[in-house]
């Protein structure tokens, strides 16, 4: 299968599970159920849930079990766009092509959607249905639980919010993304990985090295296609760190150096995996898509 037969394949496997484990939306409370549904379901690109399957397929684990793991870091993610979308944080009106949640239902729906598709998340993957050795699944539970928190993605954004309207230097927006969108991508990596029974030390830091640079990489990117790019194309608001004088790769070093970056780190991303073979095709090919992505 090509790399986008496998990226339409795992996105609609990531749909159907999610339609899955979401409750319905005619179980009450009716509103926050399809407030959480509206956000979940029928968007996104699932770079986190095809970074779980790739680093899953890799070492061999259980498709179910990847499949859950995949759906919980999802359900991690959507929460926080949720809640970055808020008035109280970058006060966005569009996401994924629609209107964002608060805009949709309204600010207080919109909280509670973010803090109820977190618990589901931590439901999820530690499921006992799932099976697998008991303390591999608490390293699991603790390695989602400190990327989403305030040393992680959490965190990240509280610095991002201090840092509008300051000059950053390279190193400081470089610290605040790695937590801010680099530690769910670290931890969608490892958290595939870890699906199976053991991984040896060698391949957990070749693949801890590639989510590291990837999850960088996809800001760079992301920076980018925020300032060349158009809001139609996007699905969401294009210029907004810009507008509110936000600190970016493409403000700090400029276009052409920013996707000279961008070049660098996707290479050092592949050179992490030197050695893999065909087993590690799918996180090459993952990365080249990120620096690829026209949105």
């Amino acid at each position: 299968m090509d790399f986008t037969s496998w990226m339409f394949d795992i996105q609609r496997r990531t749909e159907v599970a999610l339609d899955r484990l979401l409750p319905a939306a005619n179980q009450p409370p009716t509103r926050l159920h399809e407030a959480m549904r509206y956000v979940a379901l029928g968007g996104g690109k699932r770079v986190r849930p095809l970074l779980v399957q790739a680093a899953g397929s890799l070492v061999g684990a259980a498709p179910a079990q990847i499949d859950a793991v995949g759906c919980a870091v999802e359900l991690i993610h959507v929460y926080s766009l949720v809640h970055d979308d808020l008035p109280c944080m970058d006060d966005d009106v569009l996401r994924r092509g629609k209107p964002t949640c608060h805009i949709e239902f309204d600010e207080a729906t919109a909280m509670l959607v973010g803090d109820a598709l977190q618990s589901l998340a931590f439901s999820v993957i530690s499921d006992p249905v799932l099976g697998g050795d008991p303390c591999r699944k608490l390293e699991m539970v603790h390695l989602l639980a400190q990327a989403a928190g305030s040393r992680g993605m959490a965190g990240g954004q509280a610095i991002d919010l201090g840092a509008t309207g300051q000059d950053l230097s390279v190193e400081e927006l470089e610290f605040m993304h790695i937590h801010k969108t680099g530690a769910l991508i670290r931890a969608s990596v490892m958290l595939g990985a870890l699906c199976a029974n053991a991984i040896d030390d060698s391949l957990r830091m070749r693949l801890d090295l590639y989510a590291k640079r990837i999850g960088l990489l996809f800001q760079v990117v992301d920076d980018i296609l925020d300032s060349a790019a158009d809001t139609a194309t996007l699905g969401k608001t294009a210029g907004k760190d810009a507008a509110q004088h936000k600190a970016t790769y493409v403000s700090l070093l400029g276009m052409q150096r920013a996707r000279s970056l961008a070049d660098e780190l996707l290479s050092d991303a592949k050179s992490a995996l030197d050695g893999l073979g065909d087993s590690a095709a799918r996180l090459v090919e993952i990365a080249e898509y990120i620096v690829e992505r026209k949105f």
